[in-house]
This record gives structure tokens, C-alpha cells and sequence, in this order.
């Protein structure tokens, strides 16, 4: 107990003893910042019985940093510690080596670096190698943790802590063809057995390499068989020797140390110990050596195509391939070839990226590495004319200025299309462009904008997007005066609603006039009829004076009596007139 105390004071002691010497030679100023320790990949999938490897990093929150500790926490159940590696760290003092204990689940560091420390987001403390046991969700966080501003007090600045969550999914086993029979007979009469026939679930194929160190093997007993003799050693030819291991048809291995292996096996019956069997087995769990990416842009952050450096190493099954992600676009090539060929992608815009680098070993281990790059746009051009509608068949004309020689990308996009139409022109020696898109554009609301694009596929940043409308064809035309459908209808409709308009007026004027004639009418009528009956009883008191008078001649009785017939035929003449006109005004 008194010993165990000693190693913690003197642990302590120590840890301060250094921070002490750290902090002596810092400068005594830090600016505010938030750093944070995080694991990277934070999250992935992987295959149970497989190794896998995870990064310990911090981020100093932009200002420099000399220590940091921590204290990483992981369920027995899901994950087992293979290694601890620690090359490539920011620190090069270590109070505490990285350790780790499989039976409590934890993982432990404590490092530091002289003034002037680490700034950056992405130091890497340590690499941790685990193994996946068990299928499910695995969880690593950080149960506690540090980091110690370079500012001569050791502030710690840590505010966050970034864990991890990791899929293991069952390892699917593709079934092996049996190359021997389910029943196997006898030797024999007097004859030892043969050599056995052994398969295996967990390695099938002898010449290929497997990240699982639990290898099982399988086999069928004949009839006769009184015992069996195994071994598992690093020798290509061994005898098992003469102890049978029992009447056994599997035996399976458990933490086999990776490397080439060899699993001798025999049968023993009545006659003795029969041929022996080696089955050769292939084991790597650890991951190819860490490595870095090296972008080079041969000094033009233009250019399009910039090459990528990397390479590293597998001590034991070899590096079989590397794959590539530039913004989640894949890429896969051999080991040769990045050897002999740095890698190059295609040419890509003005933007930025990351580049992730998985280094694979023949038994599908991979170590992983990424940088983050920005390439620039070139020049960019203008467009100086452009119209805001044509029609449906109309040739569109797009006018503009770039430097002299240089492509220029036109893109015509329909709104309700997800793909532009690109063409390309040359700018001439005055750096003018014109282009004449002379195809049939379907009616519809457009976008239409450009880009300049070197010799090498480097590009400008786009203009800004212009509306275009496509319209229907003209329906009539008078010169340059151009009448087309949708102007006709409206016109057409516009003239039917005048007419219908109208002939409603015209129709309620006839109505008021016809009903102020008949009220006139009516009104003369009377009046007529008023006068007529006046006229007639003055006529007729008149004649009456005359029919009386003594000394009437002839003629004047017959101008009496004409003008009595004439007032009869006057009236009856009026009565008729009247009555046709009240008729036409009902109409």
C-alpha cells in the first residue's frame, strides 16, 4: 500500500516537475481559445475480427499549445486495445506513455512539447489500433481530458471533447465448396489413413492473407480412425507427434501472433499414425505504417490538376491498394502506380477540398491519412449582351469579353431542367466572344451564364445568372411589326367583349327609346284624338249651321256632304295609323 502511494506522489511529482520545465521557457501570454481533443474517424464501419485504427488529435483553438492529457474510456464487450502507436506526434515529451488496460476498458496519455508548443487543428497525439469482437454499436469517449496553453501559467483551454461511434457488423463467411466427402471410409485392411482433408470457415484460402487471429480448422473422421494429432506452429513441415488431442473434427485457435502459420494434422488407427496434413494460414491484424499526404500545386494555386504525394509501408502481408477520396468521389489505383505515378485527379473547379487516402495491406487492413487544399479561380470574363426573351425558334446570340484565346463556357439551363446545356466558344485576339445558338429552344423560363476555362481545365468563378424567356413563334406579320398568338387572342377577346358590350348598350338604348316613343306616342295619340274629336264636333256644328240654312244651292249642299264622308274617312285613317304603330313599338 505504502508503495503503491510512492508511485502516485512520485507520478505527480513528476508531471509537474515537467509542466514546471515546459511552462519556465513560454511566453506569459495566450489569447482566449477553444481547443478540443477528438477522435478521428468518428464514426465508420467495420467487420468483427477485424483491426481497425482510430487517431487521438487536438485542435489548439488557433493558439499554440505545450501539453495535453487524457483518459479514453471503451467497452470490453465490443473492442479490444491491439497497439498504441505514437509516431508522427505533435509532442515529444511524454509524462505518461500512451497505455491501455483490455480488462477495465481504458486508454491513458500525457504529452507535451517545448515552447514555442503546437498550433493547429489537427495534431495528431497518437494512433490506437483496436479490434472489433462483437457485432453492434461500439462507443470510445473521452472519460476526461486537458490541454495547456503555451502561456507560461498552463491555462487549460480545452472545451470540448469529441468521441467516437463505430458499427461492427458480423464478418459474412462465403461458404467453401467441401472438397471431401460427408462420409469418409476406412483405410484400408492393414493400410494407416490417409492424409486428412481440412478446411477451414474462418481462412478458406491458404494463400490469402486475414486480419482475424481466431483461426479455425475442420475436418471429418473416417470409421477406423482411434486418434488424431494436431499442431500449430511457424514450421511449413512438422510432426504433430504421437499423443492423440482426442476424436475430435475442429479445433479452433484463439490470439494467434500475426505472421504465417502452419496447422499440422494426422490420424492414428489400428495400423498406426497415418500421413500428415500441413495447412498453411495467413494472419496480419496490424495496420500498414501511418503516413501523410503531400498536395503539390507546382506552385499555382490555379491549377486544376494538383499531384498528391503518399506512400507507405506494410512490414508483413504488403500494401495491396490505395483508395482515394476527393469530396466523396472514389478513386482506387495499385501500389505501382503511386510508387512510379503520383496521383492525379481529373481537373476540377475553383473550391475547397479534402483528400482522404486509405492505405490498404493484402489482408484488407488500412491505415488512413487526409489533407485539406484550395484551388483558386482564374481571370474571369463578362457578357455584354444578352436579350431577355426570344421566341421558339429564334437563334439566341450571347455577346462578351475574356482574354484573348481563352475558352469560354456558355450554359443554357431550362428552370425546369436539372442539366444546362454547355457549349464553348474561343475569345478572338481582342478577346471578344460571340456565340450563336441557332437549335430550337422549347418555350419556357431560362438561365443562361458563363465561364472562362484555360488550356490546362483551370476555371473562373461564373458570372452571374441572366433570365431568358422562350416565347411561341409569331402569328402574324406586317413588316417588323410582329403580332404573335398570345397577342392575337387577347385582341380577339378584347374586340369579342367590345361587340358583346356594344350590342348590350345598343339593345338598352332601343328599350329606353321604344319605351320614351310609346309614351309619346300615347301622349300624340290623345292629343290626336283630342283635336280630331274638337275638329269633328266644330265640322259638324258647322255643316249643322249649314244643313238649316234656307237658300242652300246644290253645289253647297254636295261640298257639305263631301266633307262629312271626308271626316269619316279621316278618322277611321287615323284609328288604323295609330293602332300600327302601338303594334310595332310591342315588337
Amino acid at each position: 500500500m505504502k508503495h503503491r502511494k510512492f508511485k502516485t506522489i512520485a507520478y505527480f511529482t513528476l508531471l509537474f516537475t515537467v509542466y514546471c520545465f515546459l511552462f519556465s521557457i513560454l511566453p506569459n501570454k495566450v489569447e482566449a481559445a477553444d481547443a478540443s481533443l477528438y477522435l478521428v474517424p468518428s464514426d465508420d464501419t467495420y467487420t468483427v475480427g477485424n483491426t481497425f485504427s482510430v487517431e487521438v488529435r487536438v485542435n489548439s483553438g488557433d493558439v499554440a499549445i505545450n501539453a495535453a492529457e487524457g483518459t479514453l474510456v471503451f467497452d470490453t464487450n465490443d473492442l479490444e486495445v491491439r497497439s498504441i502507436n505514437k509516431n508522427s506526434s505533435v509532442f515529444s515529451l511524454w509524462v505518461q506513455e500512451p497505455t491501455f488496460s483490455n480488462s477495465l476498458g481504458t486508454i491513458n496519455f500525457a504529452g507535451g512539447k517545448p515552447s514555442p508548443g503546437f498550433t493547429g487543428a489537427t495534431g495528431r497525439i497518437m494512433t490506437i489500433v483496436f479490434k472489433a469482437k462483437s457485432a453492434g454499436s461500439a462507443n470510445v469517449t473521452f472519460a476526461s481530458g486537458s490541454v495547456l496553453a503555451d502561456d507560461g501559467k498552463g491555462t487549460n483551454i480545452l472545451t470540448n471533447m469529441g468521441g467516437g461511434t463505430y458499427t461492427l457488423s458480423a464478418r459474412k463467411i462465403t461458404p467453401v465448396p467441401p472438397t471431401e466427402e460427408k462420409y469418409i471410409p476406412p483405410s484400408a485392411p492393414g493400410q494407416i489413413p490417409a492424409a486428412p482433408i481440412v478446411s477451414s470457415p474462418t481462412h478458406p484460402d491458404e494463400n490469402k492473407w486475414y486480419p482475424n487471429s481466431d483461426p479455425e480448422f475442420n475436418w471429418k473422421l473416417p470409421s477406423d480412425v482411434t486418434g488424431v494429432s494436431l499442431l500449430l506452429n511457424e514450421k511449413p513441415t512438422s510432426n504433430p507427434g504421437s499423443i492423440s488431442d482426442g476424436l475430435i473434427e475442429s479445433k479452433k485457435y484463439e490470439n494467434i501472433e500475426d505472421g504465417e502459420w502452419y496447422f499440422h494434422i494426422k490420424f492414428k488407427n489400428e495400423n498406426g499414425w497415418g500421413e500428415i496434413t500441413h495447412r498453411k494460414v495467413l494472419i496480419d491484424t496490424k495496420l500498414p505504417e501511418p503516413f501523410q499526404v503531400v498536395v503539390d500545386n507546382e506552385n499555382d494555386p490555379t491549377n486544376p490538376i494538383p499531384i498528391f504525394l503518399f506512400e507507405t509501408t506494410d512490414s508483413l502481408s504488403g500494401i495491396e491498394y490505395y483508395e482515394v477520396k476527393l469530396n466523396e468521389e472514389k478513386a482506387t489505383t495499385t501500389p505501382q502506380n503511386i510508387k512510379n505515378n503520383p496521383y492525379r485527379p481529373l481537373p476540377q473547379p475553383p473550391g475547397k477540398y479534402k483528400l482522404e487516402v486509405k492505405a490498404y495491406d493484402k489482408a484488407e487492413n488500412y491505415s488512413s491519412a487526409s489533407t485539406e487544399f484550395e484551388i483558386s479561380p482564374i481571370k474571369g470574363l463578362e457578357i455584354t449582351k444578352i436579350p431577355i426573351s426570344i421566341r421558339t425558334g429564334e437563334t439566341l446570340s450571347v455577346e462578351g469579353k475574356a482574354d484573348p484565346g481563352i475558352t469560354v463556357r456558355v450554359y443554357i439551363q431550362n428552370l425546369l431542367e436539372k442539366e444546362p446545356i454547355l457549349e464553348k466558344i474561343k475569345a478572338d485576339s481582342n478577346g471578344k466572344f460571340v456565340l450563336i445558338y441557332d437549335k430550337t429552344l422549347s418555350k419556357g423560363d431560362y438561365v443562361i451564364w458563363a465561364q472562362a476555362e484555360d488550356e490546362r481545365g483551370a476555371l473562373s468563378e461564373p458570372t452571374k445568372k441572366y433570365d431568358l424567356e422562350v416565347g411561341l413563334p409569331p402569328f402574324l406579320k406586317f413588316g417588323k411589326i410582329a403580332i404573335d398568338y398570345l397577342t392575337t387572342i387577347i385582341t380577339l377577346l378584347v374586340l369579342i367583349l367590345v361587340l358583346v358590350l356594344g350590342v348590350i348598350w345598343s339593345w338598352q338604348k332601343i328599350k329606353e327609346r321604344r319605351k320614351k316613343m310609346r309614351k309619346e306616342i300615347s301622349e300624340a295619340e290623345k292629343a290626336l284624338y283630342q283635336a280630331f274629336e274638337i275638329l269633328k264636333e266644330e265640322t259638324e256644328e258647322q255643316i249643322a249651321k249649314l244643313d238649316g240654312k234656307p237658300g242652300l244651292s246644290e253645289r253647297e249642299k254636295k261640298i257639305c256632304n263631301d266633307l262629312k264622308e271626308a271626316l269619316k274617312i279621316s278618322e277611321k285613317f287615323i284609328g288604323k295609323e295609330i293602332e300600327d304603330i302601338e303594334k310595332e313599338l310591342k315588337l
